[in-house]
């Protein structure tokens, strides 16, 4: 399997190759307060938007119809409208689908982490290669301020407890990825006057985890969210950021350039 094809890992391909992301996983396991989940939007196509919640089964016809119109997809993702692990059933049924069918595709998945540790064994036998965390701080303190709360197993916890547990379950995911070699990119949602003076921490914990790449994410207003009234973050603080964070972990230099 060539990673190189995947046109959110390697910039030189994004203009020739393409990604589809089964909407195979409904509901999420948190609350952040910048996120809408919405359903039937026209005006809007990105993680989290979906006009129809697909069964794997349906996916797959989905994906067949995909493939026959478009001829240059090189990666199929899960990524929502949920969470992927909030329904860990269907995603797995669609990932073990897909692998089957297309076993040269590439796979890959967008989570919160929090309940991806249990299926780690498993991406990495269906060769899983690409796994995106987003980790929106590593000190409890701030990530309090960015949830609403967290659903774990059958009870749903306040951000101050919960994020405990979030942390710790994003950390030995991570871990665990690593450990049997499955690319892993972190992204970090920059939310000015909560966590922009923190995510150089976050750079630095995961470069101690050797993650491959870390991406610096400018906050974008969400009409309904929680933090609709949260200013952007300006262009020079992007950079700041971004720069800060790239001193520290040299594989986001590449990123940046992708993002420009």
């Amino acid at each position: 399997m060539d990673r190189s094809n995947h046109p959110c890992f390697n910039v030189k391909v994004r203009g020739s190759h393409g990604r589809v992301h089964l909407p195979v996983a409904p509901r999420c396991n948190i609350q952040c307060k910048y996120c809408d989940r919405k359903y039937d939007c026209v005006n809007e196509s990105r993680p989290g938007v979906t006009s129809a919640v697909l069964t794997p089964m349906q996916a797959i016809i989905y994906l067949d119809f995909i493939f026959e119109k478009t001829k240059n997809i090189s990666v199929v993702g899960i990524a929502g409208p949920g969470d992927p692990f909030a329904t860990p059933e269907e995603t797995m049924e669609t990932l073990r689908l897909v692998r089957e069918k297309y076993p040269e595709i590439i796979l890959c998945l967008a989570t919160n982490g929090l309940g991806l540790g249990p299926y780690v064994d498993e991406l990495a036998r269906i060769n899983v290669k690409h796994v995106t965390i987003t980790v929106n701080a590593v000190d409890p303190e701030i990530g309090a301020q960015i949830y609403s709360f967290i659903r774990y197993g059958k009870r749903v916890l306040s951000p101050e407890f919960g994020i405990k547990i979030l942390l710790e379950k994003q950390l030995e995911a991570i871990k665990k990825l690593k450990e049997r070699g499955v690319t892993t990119k972190i992204n970090t949602i920059i939310l000015p006057g909560i966590n922009e003076d923190h995510i150089e921490d976050i750079a630095k914990k995961m470069s101690e985890l050797g993650v491959d790449i870390l991406n610096c994410v400018p906050f974008y207003l969400n009409k309904g969210s929680a933090f609709a009234h949260l200013p952007e973050a300006s262009k020079e603080v992007v950079k700041k950021i971004r720069k800060k964070s790239g001193s520290i972990y040299p594989s986001d230099v590449s990123l940046r350039k992708m993002q420009g």
